[in-house]
């Protein structure tokens, strides 16, 4: 599984980066990066965190 952005959602508020520093960071913009690639099982919780707290649902899994 590996986490996807859609960046013409994303505005940067930053919860996903907040909420799990170790799948996300920001870029020079402010902008959620997503810093894991294929997720092990324990990283997918973490980062359906993420997706549940994005305001703009700009995250997702595939």
């Amino acid at each position: 599984m590996k986490i996807r952005i859609n960046y013409s959602l994303c505005t940067g508020h930053g919860r996903c980066y907040s909420l799990v520093p170790d799948l996300f960071s920001a870029d020079e913009a402010g902008l959620g990066t997503a810093i894991a690639e294929d997720l092990n099982p324990e990283q997918i919780q973490d980062a359906e965190l993420a997706v549940q707290n994005c305001p703009e649902q700009a995250i997702s899994l595939v």
